[in-house]
């Protein structure tokens, strides 16, 4: 379970996991703007609601990249968690270079696309028209507001944060 964490003034920060969102609560860095249904219990016996979106109560800067950091988690979510090749959603994923890097391909977002285990094999050492492969997507460097709302929309809770007027 996973929460979302708005700055003091209810920009997105992040999201983290529920018990580090318990731990900002227990220690009054947040106010919780909206709880799940889910519930624990603490040693006491008291029953609490875990929450889903939480606000700092101190604003804190950040310093904004200009650019998405290239990681396998992060062309996961921009390619939506599904096969470049096939569009396979329910497999294992790898990362695959689209020119391999035997062949000069070079690591970075507009070379490399999320792949079934399957399609990578496949693929191999090829270039995909010479397997008659073709790709469902074009791999992009997103930004990183594209890349926030991808996020958002992949933990489906671009609902809640629409109604806290956040998107």
């Amino acid at each position: 379970m996973e929460c979302v964490l708005l700055n003091a003034d209810y920009t997105f920060l992040n999201i983290v996991h529920w018990k580090r969102a318990v731990c900002l609560m227990a220690k009054g860095k947040v106010q919780v703007l909206r709880e799940s249904e889910k519930t624990i219990r603490s040693a006491e016996g008291r029953v609490m609601h875990i929450p889903s979106v939480m606000r700092l109560i101190k604003l804190i800067r950040t310093l904004y990249k200009n650019r998405v950091p290239f990681t396998k988690k992060n062309v996961l979510v921009r390619d939506g968690f599904r096969c470049a090749y096939c569009g396979s959603e329910k497999v294992p994923l790898t990362i695959d270079h689209i020119i391999p890097k035997c062949r000069g391909g070079t690591t970075c977002f507009e070379n490399c696309v999320a792949s079934c285990k399957r399609c990578n094999s496949r693929k191999g050492s090829s270039l995909p028209s010479e397997v008659n492969m073709f790709l469902k997507v074009k791999p992009y460097q997103p930004t990183i507001a594209e890349f926030l709302a991808m996020k958002v929309r992949n933990l489906g809770i671009y609902h809640v944060l629409k109604e806290l007027g956040i998107y």
